[in-house]
C-alpha cells in the first residue's frame, strides 16, 4: 500500500528527519520516515503496537542509531552527536527515576553531570517545582510518590534542562483513567507556557486528539498521514488511518459500480442500495476493487419506509450520551450506527437506513482514499 502525507508543513521547523531508516538485523523498524516539525509545535506520534513509533523517539534522542537519513535540529544535522550534546530531553513511560535520590536530586541529576553552578540549579529547581507543584515533594525519595507525582518529576527533570525539543514516550499508560486525564490537562497546559516543540508517543486516541497540534499516524514502520487531527478524522488518506482513527471504527463496505448522472461515483452495495459518494469518476483506476467508508455519525436510522435501504438490528449498546447500534444488511454487509439515542431501537427490530452522501469516502484496491483527490 502507497503511504501518504510524509511530510507537513511548510518552511524549516525546529526539527526535522529526511528519510530516516533503522534495521534490527534484517527487520526494518523505521523505513523511510521524513516530518518536520515546528519550533513550538506539539505533535502527537499514534500508531499500534510495533508500527516503529518509539522506535523514532529514540533515534531523534539518540539512543538509537540510523542507517540512513538525517536528523536536524534547529537546522543543523545532529545525527552524529551523542544524545547528550542534541538538545533533547525525554520522559520515559516507566519514569526512570533513581530510587535512592529525593526528588530535589532526580531533577538536580542532569544539571550537576554539565558541571551546572550550583546557584544555577537551584533556581532552575525552584521554577519547575512551583511550575509542577512539587514544591512539597522536593524531600522525598520517588518510593514516597504516587504515580502522577512521579510522573510530574520525571517532566521537571527534562524541563529543567531547557531542551529544544521534549520528547513523551507513552508517559500516561501507568496511570489510571482519573489522573490520566488530569495529567493530560497537565501536559498541555505545560506547553502553552513554555512553547517548546514537544513530541508525545502514544496508542491512545484521545490523547492524540485533545493534546495535538498535528497527528503523525504510524504504520509497518512508515508514516501513513500526517495531518490536523480533525483532518485524520475527517480526510483519512487510507483505510488504515480510517479504521484506526474514531470509536467505533469507520464502516468499510465492499462495493461495485453504479451508473452515475454526473462526475461523481456512485456505487453498489450487496443489497442493491445505490449511493453517490464524494470521489470523482475521473479519479478512480480503471478497474480494482472499491470499498466505501462511513463513519458511524454518517448512518442514520429512520422509519422503514423512509431509508434508502433496510436493516436488522443486531445489537444495542446503551452509553447513555450515544447508542452504538449494530446493523446487518439483506445483502450480508454488518455495520454499526450511532444515532440510535434519537430514534430508539431493540435487537431483532427491523428499521431504514440513511446514509449521509456527503460524509461517504471511497478507498481503491490499494486502500487509498480517492475522495480526498477528485
Amino acid at each position: 500500500m502507497r503511504r501518504c502525507g510524509t511530510t507537513a508543513g511548510g518552511g524549516v521547523g525546529n526539527l526535522a528527519l529526511r528519510g530516516v531508516s533503522k534495521r534490527f538485523g534484517s527487520t526494518v523498524v523505521l523505513d523511510d520516515v521524513s516530518l518536520e516539525i515546528g519550533a513550538d509545535e506539539f505533535l502527537v506520534v499514534l500508531g499500534p503496537s510495533g508500527c516503529g513509533k518509539s522506535t523514532l523517539l529514540r533515534a531523534i534522542a539518540g539512543l538509537e542509531t540510523i542507517d540512513a537519513g538525517e536528523i536536524e535540529i534547529d537546522g543543523a544535522r545532529v545525527d552524529h552527536l551523542p544524545p547528550g550534546k542534541r538538545g533533547v530531553a525525554m520522559v520515559f513511560q516507566g519514569y526512570a527515576l533513581y530510587p535512592h535520590m529525593t526528588v530535589r536530586g532526580n531533577i538536580a541529576f542532569g544539571l550537576k553531570n554539565i558541571g551546572t553552578e550550583r546557584a544555577e540549579i537551584d533556581r532552575r529547581i525552584a521554577a519547575v517545582a512551583r511550575m509542577l507543584e512539587i514544591e512539597h515533594l522536593l524531600q522525598r525519595l520517588p518510593a514516597e510518590l504516587s504515580g502522577g507525582q512521579r510522573q510530574r518529576v520525571a517532566i521537571g527533570r527534562a524541563i529543567v534542562k531547557d531542551p529544544k525539543v521534549f520528547m513523551f514516550d507513552e508517559p500516561l499508560s501507568n496511570l489510571d483513567a482519573a489522573l490520566r486525564s488530569r495529567t493530560r490537562q497537565e501536559i498541555a497546559n505545560l506547553h502553552r507556557r513554555i512553547r517548546k516543540a514537544m513530541i508525545f508517543v502514544t496508542h491512545d486516541q484521545t490523547e492524540a486528539m485533545t493534546l495535538a497540534d498535528r497527528i503523525v499516524v504510524m504504520n509497518q514502520q512508515r508514516i501513513e498521514q500526517v495531518g490536523t487531527p480533525l483532518q485524520v478524522y475527517r480526510e483519512p488518506a487510507t483505510i488504515f488511518v480510517a479504521t484506526f482513527i474514531g470509536s467505533p471504527a469507520m464502516n468499510i463496505l465492499p462495493v461495485t459500480r453504479a451508473a452515475g448522472s454526473g462526475t461523481l461515483q456512485w456505487v453498489r452495495l450487496a443489497d442493491g442500495t445505490q449511493i453517490e459518494t464524494t470521489a470523482s469518476e475521473a479519479s478512480l483506476p480503471g478497474q480494482g476493487a472499491l470499498r466505501l467508508g462511513l463513519r458511524p455519525e454518517s448512518v442514520r436510522l429512520c422509519g422503514l419506509g423512509d431509508g434508502q435501504t433496510k436493516a436488522l438490528v443486531d445489537f444495542v449498546e446503551f452509553l447513555g450520551d450515544k447508542t452504538h447500534v449494530l446493523l446487518s444488511l439483506a445483502g450480508g454487509d454488518r455495520l454499526v450506527a450511532l444515532d440510535g439515542a434519537s430514534c430508539p431501537v431493540h435487537a431483532g427490530e427491523s428499521v431504514g437506513v440513511l446514509f449521509d452522501r456527503a460524509a461517504t469516502h471511497l478507498f481503491d484496491a490499494e486502500g487509498r482514499n480517492r475522495g480526498l483527490t477528485g
